[in-house]
């Protein structure tokens, strides 16, 4: 008489069960591995490619901010630099005013510029999560060589 378990399965199905499971050859344990890998290797892709993304967005955020910033800067200083030449007119030569003003401009432009690449220079632009899982994964497939 067969003895049967909870979930309704014969001692000697689960016997052979086993058996099949133990008895795969290296071809398919190996040709396991490779579909498991190759499937990785795309998660991996795909992760890299949607962290890059999102950081490609955060640049673009930077950069316009600087395009627009550097427009509105120019427009603005270009009527606050005639006043200031034409109040400093009145002490010094129109020449000498004009020289003053452009130099306190490019210096205040230079110094904006250098903040946003500074911001841009901080920006990591590595895909780190991407790097994490590849360095886990690596791991992993070492283990399951083994």
């Amino acid at each position: 008489m067969l003895q049967t378990s909870p979930d309704n399965r014969t001692a000697d199905n689960r016997t052979a069960d086993n058996r099949t499971s133990d008895s795969r050859s290296i071809g398919e344990l190996l040709g396991d591995l490779t579909r498991e890998v190759s499937a990785l290797v795309r998660d991996e892709v795909n992760l890299a490619k949607t962290e890059l993304s999102q950081k490609a967005a955060g640049v673009v955020k930077h950069l316009g901010g600087i395009a627009i910033g550097g427009v509105l800067a120019l427009t603005g200083l270009w009527a606050l630099q005639y006043a200031i030449i034409v109040a400093l007119d009145e002490v010094m030569p129109l020449w000498a005013a004009s020289l003053l003003v452009g130099v306190i401009v490019i210096g205040i432009g230079g110094a904006l510029v250098m903040k946003g690449i500074n911001a841009l220079k901080a920006e990591n632009l590595a895909p780190q999560q991407t790097i994490e899982t590849l360095k886990e994964d690596a791991q992993w497939a070492k283990q399951q060589i083994k």
